[in-house]
């Protein structure tokens, strides 16, 4: 029996109400989860009661998962995922902030750990959506890791106008709906 056929019995136990079925589960994806979790939010507490509320979920709602969608390690992946990035999505707007933080820095490297976080085709379709100056600044700056002042000096500008641009761009970003719904679902569209 190949290992999905294993979780699919598994999966219909615990439908069932067997309790030792689901032990059995946890015990062999608690690591699985533990994991994903973690990578996204980046702290264990949190980590770990999101991994609480997926198997909580998968006890009390193990007949969301169908078989002919994919394995329950796939299911089982994705809903974790998803609980990690709601878990995110709660707390302050992370790009915009993290953005921001290194916008206060006068010299500051490559941070990359950002990317990590959220969809890095969602960051660069909003990116698109932005004047060519702001864009090519704040491409520059936050994925080259260049220096505000070697930016004014490749895009042959003064170094105010740079932070201009990049301040701007920032506010500009602020207003991409995609943008803004992934950073700040809680308040939902905005009317404009």
């Amino acid at each position: 029996m190949d290992g999905n056929q294993e979780d699919i019995r598994l999966m219909e136990k615990i439908k069932q109400g067997s309790q030792s079925s689901f032990e059995l589960f946890y015990e062999k994806y608690i690591r699985f989860t533990f994991h994903i979790a973690l990578q996204i939010v980046g702290d264990r507490t949190e980590a770990e009661d999101i991994c609480h509320d997926v198997f909580l979920e998968v006890l009390q709602k193990s007949s969301q998962y169908k078989p002919e969608k994919g394995s329950v390690k796939a299911w089982l992946a994705v809903k974790t995922k998803s609980r990690s990035l709601d878990r995110l999505r709660k707390k302050k707007p992370l790009l915009i902030h993290k953005l921001e933080s290194l916008d206060t820095e006068e010299e500051h490297p490559l941070d990359l750990l950002f990317i990590h976080e959220m969809e890095r085709h969602l960051i660069i379709d909003a990116l698109n959506h932005i004047p060519e100056k702001q864009r090519e600044a704040i491409y520059r700056s936050y994925f080259q890791g260049e220096t505000h002042q070697e930016i004014a000096k490749e895009m042959n500008k003064p170094l105010g106008s740079v932070k201009s641009f990049i301040r701007y761009g920032l506010k500009n970003l602020r207003k991409q709906k995609p943008l803004v719904k992934w950073v700040e679902p809680e308040r939902g569209w905005k009317q404009q």
